[in-house]
């Protein structure tokens, strides 16, 4: 079978090692084409979708949705024959064991060459963004209600209830599916693990007329493995993809930069004024307006101002230690998504008109929500903004990203009595913090910054007057 061709697993970001199987959008039997997107695998930094680097039909998906497999590993099978059908697969794997270098070749003219197989083009390596697309997938006729019991049949479940029955131990070959279609919901899980839960509880004789029955034992304490059954007093969440990658940041960050936090509380109610009128120029109509598009442009101003805030700090490994001042800014958002928090950038933020910025951030946010942030777009970052406020939260300690010397953290704005103009009024408030290494950033450009940033949020026309 020399037109059958394996598709390894690619490091689709830099130096990944593993990733997780999110999703198949292709099943045995289908035709692909290069380039249509057949899988959507999560690695430490984002869920990304793979294109097909082969035309021809899918002979077999070798890594189940859930697993976790390491680059380099064969995820699926495709024939490029060209006129192979589904109904003609079914050729012995002996076969492909003896011809090994015919099925690496990815073309006729490496074919015999002994060179290894090279990897086609890849996300984010080449492919123009609307050059790839979906063929319908082949209808396929009704299942009956009932399923062939076996590995062979595939159970119709959803990713998130797949991952539940994960967590539950549940498998979903053995579970009936009450949705649409014989679809198994998360009701039909829990369902199960409860039925599970029964039939593995031991049962007890009756007891016996001429003894009385002993008192019952109290009862144990629930075992905290994901499979156990619903009323489990704890849980265990296994750490991988994003979740794993954001800790390690964290402890990095937090044991190898020495870090400084000051606060600053702003009365941003000419900010908030200004958001408004934003809003109703016709140069901001398909973009959001918000109250963080002036904090980033006030902060990438602060940045032109104090070039050193923008900066890193280089270990030199004992040949002498380095600080690199950016030129650029590369501004991350820290991100609140369901898969954790990201920190996706705006590339070079700081060359971008106001309304180029505003229209940024807003599809950097929603990008990061849908779950189609790149590796791409979260590497490279110079320093960091994270919205606080949104949790309704006054301030806190924000921790750097590794490789930046300062992180701004805004808190919820809120009405507050102030003293304005020597009276006490109700007026829109919020706190500022800025955290920074203090290996390259001291107390006075640290009080700058901030100092820097505060006045530009409380009168709007210091943005102009500084930018």
């Amino acid at each position: 079978m020399a037109g059958v061709m394996e598709f390894k697993l690619p490091d689709v970001g830099e130096g990944l090692t593993e990733a997780e199987i999110v999703r198949w959008h292709v099943q045995p039997g289908d035709r692909v084409e290069i380039n249509q997107i057949i899988v959507e695998i999560e690695t430490a930094k984002a869920v990304v979708e793979l294109p097909c680097p082969y035309e021809g039909v899918v002979t077999g998906l070798l890594v189940e949705e859930g697993q976790t497999v390491d680059v380099g590993t064969p995820i699926i099978t495709v024939d490029t024959s060209g006129g192979a059908s589904p109904a003609a697969e079914e050729a012995p794997q002996a076969a492909r064991a003896e011809a090994p270098q015919e099925a690496a070749a990815s073309s006729p003219e490496e074919a015999g060459s002994g060179e290894p197989e090279r990897q086609p083009v890849l996300v984010g390596y080449g492919v123009k963004p609307g050059s790839t697309r979906r063929r319908p997938r082949k209808r396929r006729p009704a299942a009956p209600p009932s399923r062939p019991s076996g590995t062979a049949a595939r159970a119709l479940a959803k990713p998130p209830v797949r991952k539940l029955a994960r967590d539950l131990g549940v498998d979903l070959a053995t579970v009936e599916g009450t949705g649409p279609h014989g679809t198994i919901t998360r009701d039909d899980v829990h369902r199960a693990a409860r039925e599970r839960a029964g039939a593995a509880a031991p049962s007890r004789p009756a007891p016996s007329a001429a003894a009385p029955a002993a008192p019952a034992a109290p009862p144990r304490e629930a075992a905290s493995a994901p499979g156990e059954a619903a009323g489990t007093r704890e849980e265990r969440i296994p750490v991988k993809g994003v979740r794993k990658s954001t800790a390690a940041a964290m402890v990095r960050s937090a044991f190898t930069a020495p870090q400084v936090t000051e606060f600053l509380q702003v009365d941003v109610t000419e900010m908030m004024e200004t958001v408004q009128r934003l809003r109703e120029l016709p140069e901001f109509a398909e973009v959001k307006v918000s109250p963080l598009l002036l904090v980033a442009k006030a902060l990438l101003t602060a940045v032109r101002r104090h070039p050193m805030i923008n900066s890193s700090w280089v270990d030199g490994n004992g040949a002498g230690d380095e600080i690199v001042v950016k030129h650029y800014v590369n501004l991350g958002i820290a991100v609140a998504t369901p898969r954790g928090l990201l920190v996706p950038n705006v590339k070079n933020a700081d060359r971008l008109t106001l309304p180029e910025l505003a229209a940024a951030l807003g599809e950097l946010v929603e990008t990061a929500r849908a779950g189609r942030t790149q590796p791409a777009d979260m590497a490279n970052g110079t320093i960091t903004i994270t919205n606080i406020g949104v949790f309704g939260v006054d301030g806190g300690t924000p921790i750097l990203t590794p490789g930046e010397s300062a992180i701004l953290a805004v808190g919820q704005i809120r009405d507050m009595p102030w003293v304005h103009e020597g009276e006490l009024a109700i007026r829109k408030v919020t706190t500022l913090a800025l955290s920074f290494d203090h290996r390259i950033v001291d107390g006075e450009l640290g009080s700058a910054v901030l100092r820097d940033v505060g006045a530009m949020l409380e009168n709007p026309l210091r943005l102009l007057a500084w930018s």
